[in-house]
């Protein structure tokens, strides 16, 4: 069967979903699904994921995918996997069985142990080696904490007997039964062990990290036919050749390969990415400097900005509270009145991520009063997202001495006009939507197909982008100024709360 008459399968597996999507060679949706799973909170702060549960949501997807679209293994060129970052997980060699939960990217049970590490003069050679800065929301200290707080888990690991990976790790290591233990380029970065100069595990973090090295997967490329499937899942072995995270497979997916080029995914978090080009740019204002991509032998590099609450900030408002019966309605109530009557909702929920990274801050609603309705909370809570990804974007445009022309975004949220409209608002420039909006999937979709030929080149994928709307300023831009500021204020009431300071 001709390549262009197959279909390139992306695995999507996100912080509160799991989604296959079918693209054609046009870079269009044939057909998707998408399964929940469930989200453990065993403590204050603490956020996990059953790594089975991942696996069983993610084959399930895929079944159904290809049930959906009446295609069979012939039909798959090639498989492509974005995931959701930093998670961490641990398991048995030999038998495939977690040794404990997935700890989630959101998590901050470690947060006392990196403050100890930066009160001890790490950050500056951390950031250095990794782009990173020391916080809770990378994988190095959730790996210590499930070695030393799991019974036996620490021997076991010297031993040689455990794996350790991100959770495009252990998809692959589920899809080729154990055969295939590797993880990308990409997701490695983000570990805080990996020296992203020298491009290999960093021997002296392992050591301060006290971290076995067997446990680490190899480190690969992220475009390039790394095994062919095993699982029983397939009835015939299917190339797995693209892999990246998520924040970086969007990157890509919104074909922002051009130094300068940037975008905002509005998932569970908000991920501003800007590419810097082929040199690692150490950031003065807080943001992180990570791996974009490797293709072949030439690595790009970027600047990222975290928001730890983005949608998740309107999810708790459905799941949590029950203020809002589902989330499209809050773009509906956010429009019913005419300004946010002076409500500021600080989502710091799980702490607040760039460029603030504050591991103590706690979510804040302030400006409350007897007038305060629904809709005002809910249109405060979008309004909340906007405002982060504006000081990520600030701080951005510090770091590169430039101005933005343009954001392009992605993720689920950005189908809210309201939000996007309102990000234009207060960024003061414009903000476009593509017409695929699952960029995500689509860069794992076009990495996984420029390596078994799907595609040409990049210059091909180029001509798959295409518009659907762009959202240029329209709010005064004193009101903006002065919403900023409140804003701001609202953010200095929320920080450091369940410090101990």
């Amino acid at each position: 069967m001709n390549h262009k008459h197959k279909y390139v399968l992306a695995i999507d597996q996100g912080t509160t979903s799991s989604r296959a999507i079918l693209f054609n060679h046009q870079g269009n949706i044939i057909t998707l699904a998408q399964k929940d799973f469930h989200q453990y909170f065993p403590k204050p702060g603490w956020v996990e994921h059953d790594p089975n549960e991942i696996w069983y949501t993610q084959s399930s997807v895929i079944k159904e995918v290809m049930a959906k679209a009446d295609v069979t293994d012939d039909h798959i060129a090639c498989i492509g996997i974005a995931n959701q970052r930093e998670t961490t997980i641990i398991w048995d060699r030999e038998t495939g069985f977690p040794v404990y939960n997935a700890i989630v990217w959101q998590d901050r049970r470690t947060s006392d142990y990196c403050e100890e590490l930066k009160e001890k003069g790490y950050a500056t050679s951390i950031q250095e080696k990794t782009g990173l800065v020391i916080d809770a929301y990378f994988s190095a200290t959730k790996i210590r904490w499930i070695l030393d707080n799991v019974k036996g888990v620490r021997e076991r690991a010297e031993r040689g007997e455990l794996c350790f990976g991100t959770v495009d790790c252990w998809l692959l290591w589920k899809l080729t039964r154990g055969e295939k233990f590797i993880t990308d380029i990409t997701n490695a970065s983000r570990t805080m062990l990996f020296n992203i100069h020298s491009q290999q595990w960093d021997q002296e973090l392992l050591s301060l990290f006290s971290i076995p090295p067997s446990l680490l997967p190899e480190v690969v490329g992220c475009s390039d036919i790394y095994c062919e499937t095993s699982a029983t899942l397939f009835k015939k072995g299917i190339p797995i050749s693209g892999i990246a995270g998520d924040q970086q497979a969007a990157l890509f997916g919104q074909l922002c390969v051009e130094e300068g080029m940037m975008k905002t995914t509005y998932g569970t978090g908000c991920f501003m990415i800007l590419n810097t080009g082929k040199k690692p740019i150490l950031s003065q204002n807080h943001l992180l400097t990570t791996i974009a991509w490797k293709l072949g032998d030439e690595t790009t590099y970027a600047l990222e900005g975290s928001v730890f609450v983005g949608g998740a900030a309107i999810q708790w408002l459905r799941d949590g509270i029950g203020l809002i019966p589902n989330a499209a309605i809050s773009e509906q109530m956010a429009k019913s009145i005419p300004d946010n009557g002076g409500v500021y909702f600080v989502p710091a929920l799980t702490g607040l991520g760039a460029p603030y990274w504050d591991q103590y801050a706690r979510g804040a609603i302030v400006g409350i009063t007897r007038g305060t309705t629904a809709a005002h909370l809910t249109r405060a809570a979008l309004e909340g997202i906007s405002y982060q990804v504006y000081d990520v974007l600030r701080a951005m445009e510090n770091d590169m001495n430039t101005q933005s022309k343009e954001i392009r975004v992605d993720g689920g949220a950005i189908a809210n006009n309201f939000l996007m409209q309102f990000q234009a608002d207060i960024c003061r420039c414009p903000v476009v939507r593509p017409k695929v909006l699952e960029t995500t999937a689509l860069g794992a979709a076009y990495l996984a197909g420029l390596a078994v030929g799907y595609w040409k080149d990049i210059d091909e994928l180029k001509d798959q982008w295409s518009l659907d709307k762009v959202f240029k300023p329209k709010l005064d831009e004193a009101v903006a100024l002065r919403q900023l500021d409140e804003w701001h204020k609202a953010v200095g009431r929320a920080q450091h709360w369940s410090s101990n300071e």
